[in-house]
């Protein structure tokens, strides 16, 4: 087991209870509970059946810390309900690239693994294959921005830096997380009683 699995799980446990930590978007959905861990066997015989390989960190993190819930916006995918997805070709050097379903046959394109439910068309990714691979990126299916690359080098990392973000009250729009001093980003909502 990867070091950094029981630092993640010690602080996945601790970050409710903070008051000043900062709120993540989403996390009402997750409430903080991971799914359960999915047997190294089930993991292998998904890989299998998608003809895919899960890099070191993301298969350590379903294994041993949870296989779906806790995690930025609104969640962690079950492992057998991502999807791979592969990035629109280059267009302008700059412009946004969107992503579309990986049709399942190989090609010369790098494959991505739809992890995260962000909303709407916008998708967080794991990189299958290719350069990326192991990294996280977010961007919008539609291609109205993005791919942004995170600097983590692994899942691991990149969900650490969530948890830490968290605990330290920080604002982090990348990640959707708001400060305890600063205005919420979406209005809220008041429902009143007729």
């Amino acid at each position: 087991m990867d070091p950094r699995i029981p630092r993640l799980r010690r602080k996945l446990a601790a970050i409710p209870l903070q008051p000043l930590r900062s709120r993540s978007f989403g996390e009402e959905h997750h409430m903080f509970r991971s799914g359960p861990k999915l047997p190294g066997a089930r993991v292998a015989a998904i890989e299998a059946e998608r003809g895919i390989v899960l890099p070191d960190a993301f298969r350590q993190f379903v294994m041993y810390v949870g296989g779906s819930g806790a995690a930025p916006f609104y969640g962690l995918f079950p492992l057998v309900r991502c999807r791979l997805l592969v990035m629109e070709p280059l267009g302008e050097p700059g412009a946004p690239r969107g992503f579309e379903r990986a049709d399942g046959t190989p090609g010369p394109n790098d494959l991505f693994l739809h992890i995260i439910e962000m909303g709407c068309t916008d998708v967080c990714v794991l990189a299958l294959t290719g350069p990326l691979t192991g990294r996280v990126l977010t961007g919008n299916s539609d291609g109205h921005w993005g791919p942004d690359t995170s600097p983590a080098t692994d899942f691991l990392d990149w969900y650490e830096g969530w948890l830490d973000g968290m605990s330290d009250g920080r604002t982090d729009r990348a990640l959707e997380l708001t400060s305890p001093g600063s205005p919420p980003p979406y209005p809220a909502i008041t429902v009143r009683a007729r």
